[in-house]
């Protein structure tokens, strides 16, 4: 029986990718990478990612602004941004969050940006997607406010998923707060990376049940990938190798990530 797997984190037609969205979701399909997640980056390409959800009954998308595009954003955009997350297959605000190794929106730009779509996933009650680099201070400060206004159930517990930090590169003890806050952590194909130790370091240590496997496709192709355009398919060698690490078996990691995923992004699939 083929394991199946769920992409949390791709770009479909985007600039860089080499194949049609059809084609990329066709070969994923073909190596049980059921389920694909379109992740929104900026409000010019909002009407293309609703598109590709439109076409194809496996993918979702998400919809948000990336802290490189926060200094582009206009008054009145935050309104674009609100009515194209009431579409049936949105299922997050994102991706969003702060990047201060490249800057190339102003950091107090970058935190307004943020602090904005966190209110939106919160009046949405939808989960986020957070790209974070070299930000943990700032990030961690941001998510604790968001957490705080979640509602909680009786017990004291969140009452949704809060969402996940996408691509995780930060340190071992930043992704250990986002999961006390009840995120999720997401691994790319960096976790396969010769150089990336101290992220296998952490997703030794991680919880199998608070994690994803995503591609950030065309970006990262994971080993034994290198050198090509990632595709929402080499999701698998990702997996793999977090297989290994955390010395499970590779049928148990497509099972609990597949859950951790659908459970994320409240997403309801027939049996196959």
């Amino acid at each position: 029986m083929q394991l199946e797997w769920i992409d949390t984190h791709c770009h479909l037609e985007y600039e860089g990718s080499e194949k049609p969205a059809e084609q990329l979701v066709n070969e994923a399909a073909a190596l049980g990478v059921r389920t694909l997640i379109n992740i929104g980056t900026d409000l010019p390409t909002l009407d293309a990612v609703q598109a590709v959800s439109d076409r194809f009954p496996s993918v979702f998308h998400t919809v948000g602004v990336h802290p490189h595009e926060a200094v582009t954003v206009k008054p009145g955009d935050l309104e674009k941004l609100r009515e194209a997350a009431k579409h049936p297959k949105c299922r997050a605000i994102g991706e969003i969050g702060l990047d201060y190794h490249y800057d190339h929106s102003p950091r107090e730009v970058q935190r307004q940006i943020l602090k904005e779509q966190l209110d939106l996933a919160l009046e949405l009650n939808l989960p986020v997607v957070i790209h974070t680099r070299e930000a943990e201070e700032d990030q961690l400060t941001a998510l604790k406010d968001y957490i705080a206004r979640i509602p909680k159930n009786a017990d004291g517990s969140l009452a949704r998923v809060p969402g996940v930090i996408h691509c995780f590169t930060s340190s071992q003890a930043f992704g250990q707060e986002c999961i006390n806050l009840g995120f999720y952590i997401s691994f790319s194909g960096i976790l396969t990376f010769k150089a990336a130790e101290d992220l296998r370091t952490s997703a030794r240590a991680y919880p199998i049940e608070k994690l994803l496997v995503e591609t950030d496709s065309p970006f990262l192709a994971p080993v034994p990938m290198r050198g090509r355009k990632c595709e929402p398919g080499m999701v698998v060698h990702t997996a793999q190798k977090l297989a290994e690490i955390k010395g499970l078996p590779l049928d148990e990691v497509s099972r609990v990530t597949t859950a951790n995923a659908l459970k994320v992004f409240g997403i309801h699939l027939p049996s196959p």
